[in-house]
């Protein structure tokens, strides 16, 4: 029994390498998703150091779930911070320029 399994997992592989293979090649353009370079706060700062290097935030939205989730928006990023401090700084999307075809 083992034999025929492994003689048809045997004829299985030799079918499919003897197969031709063909793929497309597919070009998804993407949007620009802002300066590598732009300065945004760093994992581990707290609130207030945000603030003294970045001022006030342009929205704060109120914190979720436990800990506390908390996003602040600057107009090129946003900042996510569990209780006070910094876990995640997020560029704002920024499309480009349609271009047409």
């Amino acid at each position: 029994m083992k034999l025929l399994a492994s003689m048809a997992c045997f004829l299985s592989f030799a079918l499919l390498a003897n197969t031709p293979l063909q793929a497309q090649v597919l070009h998804i353009p993407l949007s620009q998703q802002g300066s590598a370079h732009i300065k945004m706060p760093m994992h581990g700062d707290k609130q207030t150091q945000v603030i003294e290097q970045f001022g006030e935030p342009t929205k704060r939205h109120a914190s979720v779930g436990q800990p506390p989730i908390t996003r602040w928006d600057y107009p090129s990023f946003s900042v996510y911070f569990e209780h006070s401090t910094v876990v995640n700084s997020v560029q704002i999307h920024q499309p480009s320029a349609s271009t047409a075809p």
